[in-house]
Formats: structure tokens, C-alpha cells, sequence
């Protein structure tokens, strides 16, 4: 899991204390904190309700606004709402849902949360490390009820050939979109949708997360589930003075406190320049890598649409990844993997026999995810790149 850091930004930090560019430990990834979200929190602290209040439900609505959606549900993180959106639906034993192994272990894991089976499928190719179609329809069964989408990266996997493909089988189409928040088109491909704020990510509220759904049935029901499955909250019966309430279906805790919610509006509207930032500093890499290790592959083409969370690359088949790793971070710079395959842990083994997904296996063998956020400059991509020039030179 990636270092974060909670440091304000350098530009209020006392002087003394702010390392020199070239001496500072590049993080791969560091959240932006600073007045904005401290006098948030101040305020939420002044005003004594701290628990899912007025702030969750402008934070929600922000958020859906942002997003082209007709309303958003908070929820305590990207696992949560995912767990919530398969519950909402009825997934149970019997039932299998199509997922990646190229992405971190919740979204198989929320899945198996319900009693279904998650179903591995192979990446397209190392240029293109989101989800098959093709491989996805080799590995549809009868009792194939769903598919969860990874924005990988922060990519945007392709909409059309996916809605043709659920449409096709009745199948129901989820994203998890704990990469991609602040992405155009992102929460609208599907059924629902959930991003993740936790603090490595484009915005974070340290922990967190968001639920967009289509159906506002299953908006609601999502809703009333992350609360105990309870009809009112707190803050609903204080201000309408009924202290009663009723509990109509089986529900979890889930809930986003008024504190979270408090930054996560702050966060929310330096967002789109944020993402901006990181868009900068891809097209630095890019051009950079292109020139100076031309042994290292990028996925993805340059046009696709992205939020740019995490900058992956390949290294060369015959490099020695660790050693790499280890030379790097003697120059200052972290770097980590996304991901070791989910079917590939130790937990995943012994649930399964091994799925064939061998594009998946290579391009995890040889991926390295660099520094990428937007307390970074030109200047420090280029350290990244002389850095990983000179680890991969014979």
C-alpha cells in the first residue's frame, strides 16, 4: 500500500522546515491539506454535530452535480459501497459476477461479501490493462449475474462495447470507480457506480467513499442499508422531534461522519484543477519516458479519456524489478506495484482453482507505478525519470 502523507501544502509550511526539491522523498502518492480543510473541520467541531448531518447531504449533492447524476449516497469507503450496491441488487450464493484480477482485493472481495462468486477475467493487453470483453464472454455461465468495470489508473474503460455486452446476456453492469473521481462520463455506464476517498487517492476525506446509482430505488436502498437498514437517522429525528423509527430490511454501518463530509467538500472543489495537475505532469512523464528510456512501455494511449491517478509503467522484460525498486528509493523516490492479481493471493488461491489470465500475469510481473500527485512539479518528474534511467542502465 502507498505512503501518504498528511502534510499541509509546501506554500504553508514555516520555511525552515521544507526540504530542499532535490532532497524531499518523492511520494507515489501525497493527499493536499492545508487551511481550507482544517477550518472545515474547525467549523464542523464549533457547530457540536458531528455524526451524518447537513454536510453529508451537501457533499452528496455536490458530488452528484459534478458527476452528471441525479443524486449521490455517502458512504464510509469504496468497499462499503460496493458491498452496498451488491446487496442492493440481490446477489447471493449462486451467483457469479465477472471482475478483474488486475485491481485491488475489495472488488472481488465485496462480492463474496453477498455469498456470490467473483469470476476472474484477463486484462485486453499490457497496452490496454482494462477488462476483456472477449475474455469476459469465454467465461459467462448461466449463473453470470453482473460485471464490475475498474476505471484502471483512472482510464475510462470503453462504454459502448460493455452496454452491448450486458445488454446482450441481461447482465447487470457495476463500476468501481475508486480511481476515477472527477472523470467525465464515469458513474453513468451502469447500474451504479462507487469512488473511493481514501487518502491515496484524487481527493480524500482520509477515508470514504460515494455511491451514484441510475435507479433511484436502488439509489435509496443503498441509502437505507448503510445506516442499519433504519427508516430515519439521527439527525433526521432530532429536527423532526419523532424519536421512533422502523428497521425494514437487513442493513450495515456505513455512514460518513459531518467530519469527513466537511473536508470532502473542500477536496471537491479544487478537484477539476487537481486532475488538471496531474494531466500536466502524465503528459511530462510520457514525453520524458519516451526519450530517455525507451526500453520502458506505457499502457494506454494518450487520447484516452483519464483522470490520471496512478502513472504505471513496464519495465523492460529482463529488468530486475526489485533491484530497481531498491535504486530508486536510495534516490529519494517511493515507488510500489498495482496490483499483485487478485488471484494470486494467498486467500484467493485456496478459495480457486487458477484461472487462465495470462496478459494479467505480465503485465503485473513488470508493471511499476512512479510518483504521481499534484504537489509535484516538472522538475520532480524529471528526477523520477534520470532516477529510473539510470537504475535500469547495465
Amino acid at each position: 500500500m502507498e505512503t501518504v502523507s498528511a502534510r499541509a501544502p509546501a506554500a504553508s509550511d514555516p520555511a525552515p522546515l521544507e526540504p530542499t526539491r532535490e532532497s524531499r522523498r518523492l511520494l507515489v502518492a501525497e493527499p493536499c491539506l492545508g487551511l481550507g480543510e482544517m477550518t472545515a473541520l474547525a467549523e464542523v467541531i464549533d457547530g457540536g454535530w458531528i455524526t451524518m448531518g447537513e454536510r453529508v447531504r451537501a457533499f452528496e449533492r455536490a458530488f452528484a452535480e459534478m458527476h452528471g447524476t441525479e443524486d449521490a449516497v455517502a458512504v464510509s469507503s469504496c468497499t462499503a459501497g460496493l458491498h452496498l450496491i451488491m446487496h442492493a441488487l440481490g446477489l447471493g450464493p449462486g451467483d457469479e459476477v465477472l471482475v478483474p484480477s488486475l485491481t485491488f482485493v475489495a472488488t472481488a472481495n465485496c462480492v463474496r461479501y453477498v455469498g456470490a462468486t467473483p469470476v476472474f477475467v484477463d486484462i485486453a493487453s499490457t497496452e490496454l490493462p482494462l477488462m476483456s470483453v472477449a475474455d469476459a464472454a469465454a467465461k459467462c455461465t448461466p449463473r453470470t449475474r453482473a460485471v464490475i468495470l475498474v476505471h484502471f489508473a483512472g482510464y475510462l474503460i470503453d462504454p459502448e462495447p460493455w452496454r452491448a455486452f450486458a445488454a446482450e446476456r441481461g447482465l447487470v453492469l457495476v463500476e468501481d470507480a475508486a480511481h476515477a473521481a472527477g472523470l467525465p462520463g464515469v458513474g453513468t455506464l451502469g447500474a451504479a457506480a462507487a469512488f473511493s476517498f481514501y487518502g491515496n487517492k484524487n481527493m480524500t476525506t482520509a477515508e470514504g467513499g460515494m455511491v451514484v446509482a441510475r435507479d433511484p430505488a436502488l439509489r435509496e436502498a443503498v441509502r437505507q442499508a448503510r445506516g442499519h437498514g433504519l427508516t430515519t437517522g439521527t439527525f433526521q429525528r432530532l429536527n423532526s422531534r419523532t424519536p421512533t423509527y422502523d428497521v425494514t430490511m437487513l442493513g450495515f454501518n456505513y455512514r460518513m461522519d459531518e467530519l469527513r463530509a466537511a473536508m470532502g467538500l473542500v477536496q471537491l472543489s479544487h478537484l477539476s484543477e487537481w486532475n488538471e495537475t496531474r494531466r500536466a505532469l502524465t503528459r511530462r512523464y510520457r514525453s520524458l519516458l519516451r526519450a530517455e528510456c525507451p526500453e520502458v512501455s506505457l499502457p494506454f494511449e494518450d487520447a484516452r479519456p483519464s483522470v490520471h491517478h496512478i502513472m504505471p509503467v513496464l519495465l523492460p522484460a529482463n529488468a530486475d524489478r526489485q533491484a530497481v525498486i531498491d535504486a530508486l528509493a536510495e534516490r529519494g523516490v517511493q515507488t510500489t506495484i498495482h496490483y499483485p492479481p487478485v488471484h494470486r493471493l494467498s486467500f484467493y488461491r485456496a478459495q480457486d482453482s487458477a484461472p487462465d489470465l495470462p496478459t494479467t500475469e505480465a503485465f503485473a510481473d513488470r508493471e511499476l507505478t512512479l510518483p504521481l500527485h499534484p504537489r509535484m512539479n516538472q522538475h520532480d518528474v524529471r528526477r523520477v525519470v534520470t532516477a529510473l534511467r539510470e537504475a535500469l542502465a547495465p
